[in-house]
């Protein structure tokens, strides 16, 4: 029988000042039953606080990875987190 967690997830967040909501969508992330996951955070250039809340969470969670990229927006944000991902499935919330 195969472990239900074996099969690891990369969740791909893009972000661009969104920092009112934010910390709520990545707890959102790691606060699922599922937790064979890579948390793929790409900021496009925030000229708010989103980059800082991400890079707190990258400190606390070592599934977390953060991106930073000059602001090229949202398509190109979620292929340089695409371009990243380990896992064998992704997802864009």
């Amino acid at each position: 029988m195969q472990d239900n967690n074996s099969f690891k997830i990369s969740v791909i967040v893009t972000t661009y000042n969104t920092s009112d909501y934010l910390a709520d969508c990545i707890d959102s992330v790691i606060n699922n039953t599922y937790k064979n996951l890579e948390i793929i955070l790409v900021d496009d250039a925030s000229t708010d606080n989103s980059l800082e809340i991400c890079r707190r969470y990258e400190a606390k969670d070592s599934r977390i990875k953060v991106i930073s990229q000059k602001n090229s927006g949202v398509s190109s944000a979620r292929n340089t987190g695409i371009a990243m991902v380990s896992g064998g499935g992704g997802t864009l919330p």
